[in-house]
């Protein structure tokens, strides 16, 4: 709907969309322009007040306003109002969404056009590391709620003319912004308009977990995938990284995170913490990070397979000493050792940091030994449920890392009960599950194995020296510059 020239009107129409004299938070005030009545409209705590105080001061002063009627209203506004961020506008649906997004109007009588004045601030948390993508050197910024932010963190990073954020509001009822981050001439273009055509045909109310619900929204998965289909940091570091090599970020207003597409499996065992080390040690550490993923899956399943189905082959092997137990209660003890260290893990995470790794280290070593006294589990148990749980934690992504828990607990439980044929139904499951993990516009979960890069799949598993690191198309502009 478009806007009237009367103000009294337009008045009569902000009060039918807006809760105007219910809604503390909603501000309005009548103003004169020299002779000509105007009225403003804004969200209290989301307009800077002495920016407001400026401009109102000036605008009703005779002397500021040499003349006494409005006759052109954008004229006006470009030598009346000296502030950078403004824009007219007539339809009311602009005015509703800049309103309730932190931007003020200023209804002017005679004009069919409203001044939108973009003196929004948000309430921001301090900038500081995120929790779960610590680095012992490095820089020490994190992404925070504030989608401009999060923006300025990125532009201070890469500095290039053709770096894009390009807004989309998502949500019918929270209408909330997602930015599409890229640079232009490194992007795929095909699946830009992908993405850009998925943010417009979203249906949803609103994103109420933020970037974890749009992920869900972009890449919708059955209950038998628990792994992640896109990747999310909260570093800008990393998220620079993955701009420069033409991947596209989604940066949601309201999360502290970004969505990198496209993902692959390969993305989640990676970390910032391999790039601030020196090859050979960050080569090592990804390798065992790798070594990681497969201990975290099998371990256990292979630890309860051989003391319940082969214990004959495990005392051969001397892998462990086992009690005389049926597969039944070592399966039983096997459940509990999991899901206590999970509880401790859970608990310590939610607790307040000063106390979590005390929690963490004295529960769980006070539990252990109650519970192998009370004969509810078995050292032999408990050194292995220790062990993968270290495993575990060493991976990089926690989404990766609680995904490869479900898939430990279903092994655990098919090997118990089905013995070795169940493990290896249940690996082929897992395999299967794997597999079949949907990925946005559907790119291959598994690149660079399928379709094979060599190149690629060497840079996953080895950590590359700087200058060898460089995207092709780095090397191949500075040689246009110099041929130039």
């Amino acid at each position: 709907m478009k806007l009237s020239t009367s103000l009294e009107y337009n008045k009569k129409q902000a009060c039918e969309r807006f809760p105007l004299g219910k809604s503390f938070d909603l501000i309005t005030r009548d103003l004169y322009l020299g002779n000509t009545a105007a009225w403003f409209l804004g969200v209290n705590g989301m307009c800077r007040t002495e920016v407001l105080q400026e401009i109102f001061s000036d605008l009703p002063n005779p002397a500021y306003m040499k003349d006494s009627t409005i006759e052109d209203i954008s004229r006006d506004m470009a030598s009346k109002i000296g502030y950078a961020q403004t824009e007219l506008t007539d339809d009311w649906d602009t005015i509703v969404s800049a309103v309730l997004s932190g931007p003020c109007v200023l209804l002017v009588d005679g004009f069919a056009q409203a001044i939108l004045l973009d003196t929004r601030t948000y309430p921001a948390r301090s900038i500081s590391e995120p929790e779960t993508e610590r680095v012992t050197m490095g820089a020490r910024d994190g992404f925070v709620e504030t989608m401009l932010f999060n923006a300025n963190l990125i532009r201070r990073r890469i500095r290039n003319p053709r770096l894009t954020f390009a807004v989309r509001s998502v949500g019918s009822d929270s209408r909330t912004d997602v930015a599409i981050a890229y640079i232009d001439g490194y992007v795929d273009e095909a699946l830009l308009r992908k993405i850009d055509e998925s943010l417009l045909a979203v249906r949803a109310t609103s994103l109420t977990m933020g970037a974890k619900s749009l992920e869900e929204l972009l890449v919708p998965k059955r209950w038998y995938h628990p792994l992640p289909s896109i990747q999310q940091t909260q570093r800008p570091d990393v998220a620079c990284s993955y701009l420069t090599e033409g991947n596209i970020l989604l940066l949601v207003d309201n999360s502290p995170s970004a969505l990198i597409l496209p993902s692959t499996i390969f993305q989640f065992t990676q970390s910032p913490e391999d790039y601030y080390k020196s090859p050979v040690v960050g080569s090592y550490s990804r390798l065992l990070r790798f070594c990681c993923i497969f201990i975290s899956l099998l371990l256990l399943p292979v630890f309860l397979l051989l003391g319940s189905y082969f214990p004959a082959v495990a005392d051969t092997l001397s892998l462990f000493p086992v009690e005389q137990l049926s597969s039944g209660r070592l399966l039983l003890y096997t459940l509990f050792a999991e899901l206590a260290l999970d509880l401790f893990q859970y608990s310590a995470a939610h607790s307040p940091s000063s106390y979590s790794g005390a929690l963490s280290i004295v529960g769980g070593l006070i539990l252990s030994d109650a519970a192998i006294d009370l004969h509810w589990v078995s050292l032999e148990v408990m050194f292995y449920a220790a062990a993968t749980m270290l495993a575990s934690l060493a991976l990089s992504s926690t989404a990766f890392s609680e995904g490869l828990r479900c898939y430990r607990i279903f092994l655990l439980l098919v090997t118990g009960m089905f013995g070795l044929w169940g493990f290896l139904c249940g690996c082929a499951l897992v395999f299967l599950s794997i597999l079949t993990t949907p990925s946005f516009a559907g790119k291959s979960f598994f690149w660079p194995l399928f379709p094979f890069n060599r190149k690629a799949l060497s840079t996953l598993f080895f950590r590359k020296p700087t200058y060898m690191a460089q995207p092709g198309n780095v090397w191949k502009r500075e040689r246009q510059k110099h041929d130039h």
